[in-house]
């Protein structure tokens, strides 16, 4: 969904559950359907290259399946459970104390290239 270029600029951005999030619960609702990337993202009112994005992401982190153009929530229900309790967590966390500060981080972090960066 677009947003005015002033909520842009002010970083008065709209707040609501990720797409990534309205997928799981719209397939959670439907537990006993599978449904193609157009169908989900209809069903969520989103758009369907964003939504392929997060189907996309949510299959390397075992909590869909795939199959053809078909997707649908993975069998493995306690593992949805526990992502969401993860999510939880860390949303509630970030709340508490204003997440990280980037700069701060910076400041602080030891200055060391990652791993891919280091000669051999």
């Amino acid at each position: 969904m677009p947003v005015r270029i002033d909520e842009f600029e002010t970083g008065e951005l709209p707040t609501g559950p990720s797409v990534p999030e309205q997928v799981l619960t719209y397939l959670y609702t439907n537990q006993e359907q599978a449904f193609t990337r157009s169908e989900i993202a209809a069903g969520i009112d989103e758009d369907p290259n964003t939504v392929g994005t997060a189907l996309s992401r949510l299959k390397k982190r075992d909590l869909v399946r795939h199959k053809g153009e078909y997707w649908a929530l993975t069998t493995d229900i306690d593992r949805v459970r526990d992502a969401y309790a993860l999510h939880t967590v860390s949303e509630h966390l970030d709340g508490d104390d204003g997440g990280i500060d980037p700069e701060a981080w910076d400041t602080a972090a030891p200055d060391q290239p990652h791993p891919s960066e280091q000669d051999e």
